[in-house]
């Protein structure tokens, strides 16, 4: 299920927004306190930068992320540790993928028709309704 999503420019990369995206993330536990964030991430490799990764620890989220090839032979060079990297939670990220491929299915998303970022996120977040009702129909 989608559960934050932020607008950024075109040419943007999309590492620039990971501490606002899990700034508007709230995940409430079964039991206990409730946990304000998750506690596990699974991204692709572009979001294998140091920024990235500093900002999954100072929030205390395990970060699933593959090195790049450049990566890990500028590590193996220096001698570093490789950082963490489960392949198992890695593998959840088709999940992900496939939520983002729903929320684009509708041509005006997909396409971007709206000049007006706001009209645009209000699609989005239309979307995300959509994918909403759809899993709560289908649990029912």
């Amino acid at each position: 299920m989608p559960v934050n999503v932020v607008l950024s420019a075109g040419q943007a990369h999309e590492s620039r927004f990971v501490e606002p995206v899990l700034d508007g993330v709230h995940v409430r536990q079964r039991r206990g306190r409730p946990r304000m964030r998750p506690q596990r991430a699974a991204l692709d490799r572009g979001y294998s930068v140091r920024p990235v990764r500093a900002a999954l620890e100072r929030r205390h989220i395990v970060a699933s992320i593959p090195e790049t090839h450049p990566q890990r032979a500028a590590r193996e060079r220096r001698g570093r540790r490789a950082p963490h990297f489960d392949r198992q939670d890695y593998r959840r990220r088709e999940g992900v993928e496939r939520c983002v491929g729903r929320l684009k299915e509708p041509r005006r998303i997909a396409t971007r028709y709206e000049k007006l970022a706001v009209r645009y996120l209000a699609f989005v977040h239309l979307a995300m309704i959509r994918e909403y009702l759809r899993t709560l129909s289908n649990t029912a």
